[in-house]
């Protein structure tokens, strides 16, 4: 792919993948030791148990049903979006799914399409990649590439194409009140979200990124102490000492950690801690529904996330993640659900010998270390830099096999 569109070029200008109908995860996998994070999606439900292969590999992958609502990221997320045989009628319902994977591609971003009607001419296969055509021409996608069997687009970068479409074309520009950056329980709409602004479109390549406040802060809803960028630098000066007081004080075996969560991701300071670190971890990070939504800000930063709701099951096999990382997100709750619901849920998809590291207010961490020893997990109180008397405490907790 990248020979075929040289600008492509993983690792740099490419850093943010997501692999759609995944298999076991190969692409993805193999994106990764090239300086791409991939998230790997199953767009079925019957297909849950290709997530729970790839989670076994390491590789990045939940389950992403694409049906009636929008999946769960952010407008403007993906630097690249790959299709290999996913077997996804791409245009029926007049484009529909395909325009949500235009709401997360970002601009200037590219669409991998491996399947059959691009390479073989037999039965209805014409028909179908003429179809595809027609909708990604409306679209405005530019088809940059096609050899053997695949056909790579491109997002247009501005609105140019989309002032010059013929009235009436179809699907239409989205209304300004539809918000493409709210995805919870959200329908899916046959719509194109534009206009495309520039500070949401152009992000720095790889590494750089990583470190740069997204211009994106501005645009967030909140108050504007919380979205000015000396917030977002502190955060991440905040986390790398936090994560480097991890890995030098806890005892943690580096070589048994891989799979990795950050249970209130923020703007993402600690897994962009954990990229710096040079610790063999990937972090999926996520922004609860009921704190701002800084997921936008995630993914121009180079990194991967999701939206969730923790009163809820989250989208994954069980015994998938070596460690899962829960900053405030107790006193976030403030119990909107109950805290023992929560953590069995992180019980669930936590992997035997797995660890939690719990950092809440004292009155949580009270509340929390007997429901954790109930169902045998190993737990320690540490101090944090507020220091014996302060608010705040780390629960270490270490989940356990159980023997009859």
């Amino acid at each position: 792919m990248e020979r075929m569109v040289p600008e492509i070029s993983f690792g740099h200008r490419t850093r943010v993948a997501l692999d759609i109908g995944c298999g076991v995860a190969s692409w993805g996998a193999y994106l990764m030791s090239r300086n791409v994070i991939p998230l790997s999606i199953a767009p079925k439900d019957v297909h849950e148990n290709q997530i729970q292969f790839a989670l076994e590999r390491g590789v990045p992958a939940m389950v992403a049903v694409l049906a009636t609502h929008r999946l769960l990221y952010p407008s403007q997320a993906f630097d690249i979006i790959h299709c290999s045989r996913c077997r996804i009628e791409w245009t029926r319902d007049g484009g529909i799914l395909l325009t949500e994977v235009d709401r997360i591609l970002r601009s200037g971003g590219y669409f991998a399409w491996a399947a059959q009607p691009v390479y073989k001419h037999e039965g209805h296969l014409p028909e179908e990649w003429q179809a595809m055509l027609n909708l990604t021409d409306r679209l405005c996608w530019n088809l940059v590439a096609k050899e053997h069997y695949i056909a790579i687009w491109q997002k247009p970068i501005d609105d140019a194409c989309y002032k010059e479409r013929a009235p009436g074309t179809e699907p239409p520009i989205c209304d300004a009140n539809n918000d493409p950056d709210d995805v919870w329980n959200v329908p899916m709409s046959t719509c194109i979200v534009a206009p495309l602004d520039e500070w949401q479109t152009n992000v720095s390549h790889w590494p750089a990124r990583l470190h740069i406040p997204p211009r994106r802060l501005s645009s967030l809803k909140t108050g504007v102490k919380e979205a000015k960028p000396e917030v977002f630098t502190a955060e991440e000066r905040y986390m790398k000492e936090i994560v480097n007081g991890y890995l030098d004080g806890l005892g943690l075996n580096l070589n048994d950690i891989r799979n990795v969560m950050d249970m209130n991701a923020g703007y993402g300071g600690f897994a962009a801690a954990v990229v710096d670190s040079g610790v063999d971890w990937w972090v999926l990070n996520v922004v609860p529904v009921n704190s701002m939504n800084t997921l936008p800000i995630i993914y121009d930063r180079g990194l991967i996330g999701v939206v969730h709701n923790w009163c809820e099951s989250f989208n994954t096999y069980p015994r998938t993640y070596d460690l899962l990382h829960a900053w405030g997100l107790f006193a976030l709750q403030n119990h909107s659900c109950d805290a023992a619901s929560i953590i069995l849920e992180m019980d669930r998809i936590l992997r035997p010998g797995g660890t939690v590291l719990i950092h809440d207010s004292v009155d949580s961490i009270r509340e929390l270390e007997p429901i954790a020893k109930a169902i045998r997990w190993k737990t320690d109180i540490k101090e944090t830099d507020s220091g014996p008397y302060g608010k705040d405490k780390l629960l270490l907790c270490k989940k356990t096999l159980w023997f009859a």
